[in-house]
């Protein structure tokens, strides 16, 4: 089934010549269903990207989503166009009145920032505590999942010594539990961050369940409230050249990057990179829309 977007986003062009059904609002008002409604607090400075790649993502469920974009009112984006922003996004304050289905936050460049000092937090905090009684399930994607599990929780981050950043191999912990349903033992998954969450204080955590970890990377999924709050440490959204470009930039800018591991043939950028976790993401996706949103939301919102 489709998911439903502005008739003129420009990511919707790309995802039709990928054959991704996408549905515009003219023929959505046509069809005799409610769809889930979902919420995405894009945080991330390239934001065409990161739509791309969600709504990619959410394009593989079969069931109908209307996707709805938030923007903070205590930030401005300096790498979106103001106009963009205008056109396809909607400031907190004007949705504060609905409730959504499910909803992401996702992750965003500020992680070696302590959360207090981020421009947005309090506006952030706002609106996680909007979430517990707005929004049926919300999804937390790498800062987004450290800034959900310090603020729901208390769990710390961590600065690592050099940035985790390739694509590594995790396994299942609890292989009954719905979001995981349909995994391989082992997986892969990549990260790309510079901070890790504190795992001692996750484990003594009553509230939280992990789901997957990584020797290398550390938890990757863990829920609460049986899936009403969800953390994913990792970037299972991403394309197959996104880790490329990440080192390409950082490399021309002179910061101190390795190879991205498990990532390039041979570990040779000048190859091809391997994509290796698209069918387990597509896995995730499904799965949280299915049994955490779509099985859980009330028709009547």
């Amino acid at each position: 089934m489709p998911i439903k977007t502005q008739s003129d986003l420009p990511a919707k062009e790309i995802l039709e010549n990928e054959n991704i059904f996408v549905m515009d609002e003219c023929r959505a008002l046509h069809q005799d269903i409610r769809p889930l409604q979902i919420c995405i607090l894009n945080l991330m400075p390239v934001k065409q990207d990161t739509e791309l790649q969600l709504l990619r993502e959410l394009s593989n469920t079969p069931l109908q989503i209307d996707v709805t974009f938030m923007r903070l009112r205590s930030h401005v984006s300096l790498n979106t166009s103001i106009t963009h922003l205008n056109k396809f996004y909607i400031a907190f304050d004007e949705l504060k009145g609905r409730k959504f289905d499910g909803m992401i936050i996702t992750g965003a460049p500020v992680e070696q920032i302590a959360f207090e000092e981020v421009d947005y937090w309090p506006e952030l905090c706002e609106i996680m505590e909007w979430s517990k009684s707005n929004v049926t399930s919300t999804f937390h994607i790498c800062w987004g999942a450290q800034a959900g599990l310090y603020y729901h929780y208390g769990i710390r981050k961590i600065l690592l010594p050099e940035k985790l950043f390739g694509v590594y191999e995790h396994e299942v912990l609890k292989r009954k539990v719905p979001l995981v349903r349909g995994f391989d033992d082992n997986f892969m998954i990549p990260h790309s961050r510079h901070t890790a969450i504190d795992e001692a204080a996750v484990w003594n955590c009553e509230a939280l369940t992990v789901l997957a970890r990584s020797v290398e990377a550390g938890i990757y999924v863990c829920i609460a409230e049986d899936g009403k709050q969800i953390f994913i440490t990792g970037h299972p959204e991403y394309d197959r050249f996104t880790l490329h470009n990440e080192y390409i930039r950082d490399k021309d800018k002179g910061l101190p990057i390795q190879v991205p591991k498990n990532y390039y043939p041979g570990d040779d950028p000048s190859k091809k990179p391997r994509l290796q976790w698209r069918s387990h993401s597509n896995d995730l996706y499904c799965n949280w829309i299915n049994y955490y949103v779509y099985q859980q939301t009330p028709y009547v919102l």
